[in-house]
């Protein structure tokens, strides 16, 4: 399994509310309640850090759960999440920067 990156999208709007996200599409004004665990790997999806290392750092430390099955469940989450457009996913870093085309 290549290293997935992780990164909030940009169109959406987001609120912490008692330790879990209220997140909504700004597509289609969809609503989506995160649980703890869903919520870690929000906060944490930066596009720099890789998925393996917020599993690692973030559940796997918190948690009692094996890296592995915690990786594949993380990987199916954030799939998800792109579908719907609330993460972007990439097995690169992602960068917020704008591409200049022409260069």
């Amino acid at each position: 399994m290549s290293d997935l990156y992780v990164a909030r999208s940009r169109e959406i709007a987001a609120r912490a509310l008692g330790g879990e996200m209220m997140i909504m599409s700004a597509r289609d004004s969809t609503l989506f309640n995160l649980n703890e665990l869903g919520t870690l790997i929000w906060q944490a999806a930066d596009g720099a850090t890789s998925l393996q290392e917020i599993v690692e750092r973030k559940i796997c430390a918190e948690y009692e759960v094996e890296l592995g099955q915690a990786l594949e469940d993380a990987e199916v989450f954030v799939r998800e999440l792109e579908g719907f457009g609330i993460l972007r996913v990439s097995d690169q870093p992602i960068s917020d920067q704008p591409i200049c085309e022409g260069k």
